[in-house]
């Protein structure tokens, strides 16, 4: 049997999100994100003091893992908590943790 017939769905979601919440600075943007009651529309390199390359890196693991949901609109773009993928990582967590 191989490691993929052991691991659930959960655990592999589990391990997606854990991966993007790796790295202090994705950890502040989700933070920032989940603070807001509608998408945060600007440029986030004006609050953060990094490479707009670097920011862009970050900002597209969030999205790979679905914890943020972004759309263009130029010339801004707008981020968003991906509130059903949000809820789901903590309980993934919550369950794991044992609470």
């Amino acid at each position: 049997m191989g490691i993929k017939e052991v691991m659930t769905p959960e655990q592999k979601k589990a391990a997606r999100f854990a991966k993007a919440l790796g790295h202090p600075i994705r950890m502040y943007i989700l933070e920032l994100l989940s603070h807001q009651s509608c998408c945060y529309s600007g440029d986030l390199s004006e609050v953060l003091p990094i490479a707009k390359s670097t920011l862009s890196q970050h900002l597209k693991e969030l999205k790979k893992a679905g914890l943020i949901q972004g759309e263009t609109e130029p010339p801004k773009i707008k981020y968003c908590i991906n509130r059903q993928n949000f809820e789901e990582a903590k309980k993934l967590f919550s369950v794991f943790f044992g609470n």
